[in-house]
């Protein structure tokens, strides 16, 4: 199926087109038969025989942008100036930058925020150690940490290639929920260095973000470090798309009219967020759920392609002993949850599931199955894209998450936490609004990161890992 242009691939074209009548229609004709969408035009200056324009403009992909530039250097009286990707200028320099709180204008300013005066903070530090939560930038913020191993759909990228991707995540940490990150790409794989690491910077940091390490050693990473360090440990990308996973399901299932104990759900893709999305639903109380890799359904006793965490799997899921691929195990299933790869979900799967179907079909760019082929089929549908309703994304999750336990100096973000959080955003969405296209709240809906922030700190002093007394005020 074709994709439609996106900002993603946006590029602008300084242009030089002559005075002659009609010169302006002939670019904007060639860019709308090259498959190009016009965003804007401007004029950036005027002279007698010329006019020099930027043409910005939505493409699908790079070789994309090279056919429009093309189509339009072939115009006679047309030159090309310039051409620059509007992604690609978004990044030059870096997305974040760090910045004082407070001017430095005076000696007096000077002598408190360095010396002779922090000689004093670090005394008291020294005496108190819990005082550094208060006075240093630990009280809220956030180690984004990486190996570069498991980066988006791009795979084992390096953690150089990593760091544009550990930027954007330190941006929405800021701008969704007010938390200080910083990206922490690490030019190892070994996971006891990475540990050894992680432990060694964790003084500054109030929580250590986990994100695209590679399964499955991110299984033990994060164990080994949550073990170890006594501040919140959190692998976005198993427990984030879990969280927001659960938050969809529970309104979906309102739609539909089915019960988490009744229903059967349909795993594809057992890697690092499949099986965190399995963990978290079982808890919520799904009963009967049977996870597929590439070699089909997992059970107890299998012995193709298995690893640790799969065995776990095989020994705790598909309590009917059910065997096949994937279009065996379909058949009758309630939900299907795809973290995998495009396309393994076929029309015909879709109509073997059992009667108002939910699917949740979350391989990024290309779903498991697009959303205009099952549509006739299924009840509620969701991706992990923007360009289509109900988006399973993280950002509704990570900020408020990472808030709430940094509010109340969680030792750790604990499963009923994760639970917290996924009734909180599913709560936005109020039982008037609900709809088959509004399962999920938007990632701009201001009200999220508050009610999950809210919640999941309410959670931490339910289950005493919050470290903070709650009538503590600005202590120091």
């Amino acid at each position: 199926m074709e994709r439609s242009p996106s900002d993603s691939y946006s590029l602008t074209l300084r242009v030089k087109l002559s005075s002659r009548a009609g010169t302006l229609g002939e670019v904007a004709t060639a860019i709308g038969r090259a498959g190009g969408d016009i965003g804007a035009i401007d004029i950036v200056s005027v002279a007698r025989d010329h006019i020099i324009r930027d043409i910005t403009v939505n493409t699908v992909s790079s070789e994309h942008e090279d056919r429009i530039v093309n189509a339009v250097k072939d115009i006679d009286g047309i030159e090309v100036m310039q051409v620059s990707d509007r992604t690609f200028l978004m990044h030059i320099g870096g997305k974040i930058e760090v910045v004082s709180k407070m001017p430095l204008k005076s000696r007096a300013d000077l002598s408190m925020a360095y010396t002779p005066g922090v000689a004093r903070v670090c005394e008291a530090i020294h005496k108190d150690p819990e005082k550094v939560f208060n006075l240093t930038i630990k009280k809220n913020t956030v180690a984004i940490v990486t190996d570069g191993t498991a980066v988006l759909g791009l795979g084992d990228i390096g953690p150089a290639a990593a760091l544009p991707v550990m930027e954007g995540k330190a941006m929405l940490f800021k701008e969704f929920g007010g938390v200080n990150a910083f990206p922490i790409c690490l030019s190892t794989k070994d996971p006891d260095e990475i540990v050894r690491t992680v432990k060694a910077i964790a003084t500054a940091f109030g929580g250590i973000n986990l994100e695209d390490i590679s399964a499955p050693r991110c299984f033990e990473i994060e164990a080994r470090l949550k073990e170890e360090l006594d501040i919140p440990v959190f692998h976005d990308d198993q427990h984030g798309t879990a969280v927001v996973v659960l938050a969809a399901l529970i309104n979906a299932l309102k739609i539909v009219g089915k019960q988490m104990s009744e229903i059967k759900v349909v795993v594809n893709g057992v890697g690092a967020a499949g099986v965190a999305c399995s963990k978290i639903v079982m808890a919520a109380g799904v009963r009967n759920i049977i996870g597929c890799d590439q070699h089909g359904a997992l059970y107890r006793g299998r012995k193709e392609n298995m690893n640790p965490i799969k065995e776990w799997y095989a020994n705790h899921t598909n309590p009917n002993d059910e065997r096949g691929a994937l279009s065996d195990i379909i058949k009758d299933a309630d939900v299907f949850l795809g973290l995998s790869v495009p396309g393994v979900l076929s029309v015909a799967d879709v109509q073997r599931m059992a009667t108002q179907p939910i699917v949740f079909a979350m391989a990024n760019p290309t779903p498991e199955i697009m959303p205009e082929d099952a549509a006739p089929y299924v009840a509620v549908m969701a991706t992990g894209r923007s360009d289509y309703p109900n988006q399973i994304n993280n950002v509704l999750c990570f900020p408020g998450i990472f808030r709430g336990a940094l509010a109340c100096r969680a030792r750790t973000i604990n499963e009923e936490m994760k639970l917290a959080a996924a009734n909180a955003i599913a709560a936005i969405i109020t039982d008037q609004e609900l709809h088959p296209e509004y399962i999920i709240p938007s990632v701009f809906d201001k009200r999220v990161a508050d009610a999950v922030a809210k919640d999941v700190e309410e959670a931490a002093y339910a289950t005493r890992v919050a470290r903070r007394d709650r009538v503590e005020q600005n202590e120091l």
